[in-house]
């Protein structure tokens, strides 16, 4: 079932939004200074429409467009604020907590031990390895393994808004963290896209001013990557600047 069929079908069903985030969808979240309690939650029978799959970028670090950090010591971790692997440097910004998901497309069932590479852009727009700047980093990129429910955690900090793009967050999914080693052995490759009321609340304090501009010259419907509809890969973004941001999405997959 596709995305459009999907929010038709949950329509039909009588099944809010909230109740279509059950089956790997998500939505928005509040628009205060503190956003709203996080509403997702797992299934584990039925069916979750699948991820679309998106370009992994010009920046992904896996060896597919130069550097590769998947064999690195040091790239299986939690919080990817910092440089590893011999690099120094660590990433500032409104810190952010990213929680995927993991689940199977066919059933919705959990999908423990397999492995999540994710990777994004800095408070400057800049991506470690690449950008001006920060070609000497490898920050902001880290693997992890699913817990027994599907889920990673990672520690980082709040994208910004670069020229062109809508705030996101690129992510590989994998089988196992040993199939992490090598791109080639990746099952799917997609972004998560921010919500615009928590952009609005970080790209106002200290550090995000370019963010601000950025913002404004682009939108869900314009952006290259989700004009075609977000609605499978829109997280739901909960707490506040003062004490940190979650960020939640339900990745569906073929298993």
């Amino acid at each position: 079932m596709d995305r459009r069929n999907a929010l038709r079908y949950a329509t039909r069903l009588g099944m809010g939004l909230g109740a279509l985030q059950l089956l790997g969808c998500s939505s928005t979240s509040a628009t205060d200074t503190t956003l709203g309690t996080d509403p997702t939650g797992g299934t584990t029978s039925g069916s979750c429409s699948k991820i679309p799959e998106e370009t992994a970028g010009p920046y992904p670090g896996d060896a597919s467009n130069g550097p590769n950090v998947l064999n690195q010591t040091g790239v299986v971790r939690t919080d990817i604020r910092s440089s590893f692997a011999g690099l120094s440097g660590t990433a500032t910004g409104v810190p952010l907590t990213i929680e995927l998901s993991i689940v199977s497309a066919a059933s919705c069932a959990a999908l423990a031990n397999y492995a999540v590479y994710l990777w994004h852009c800095d408070q400057a727009g800049r991506y470690s390895l690449y950008s001006s700047g920060a070609t000497n980093q490898n920050y902001l990129r880290g693997v992890q393994a699913a817990d027994a429910n599907g889920k990673v955690t990672f520690t980082s900090i709040f994208p910004a808004c670069y020229s062109g793009r809508w705030p996101h967050i690129h992510f590989e999914v994998y089988r196992s963290l040993a199939a992490a080693t090598s791109v080639s052995n990746k099952i799917a490759t997609s972004q998560m896209a921010l919500p615009k009321a928590a952009c609005d609340l970080v790209y106002a304090t200290s550090g995000y001013s370019a963010s601000v501009t950025n913002l404004s010259q682009v939108s869900l419907a314009t952006d290259n990557v989700f004009s075609d509809g977000s609605s499978l890969e829109l997280a739901t973004v909960t707490g506040s600047v003062a004490v940190g941001l979650t960020a939640t999405l339900t990745v569906a997959v073929s298993a």
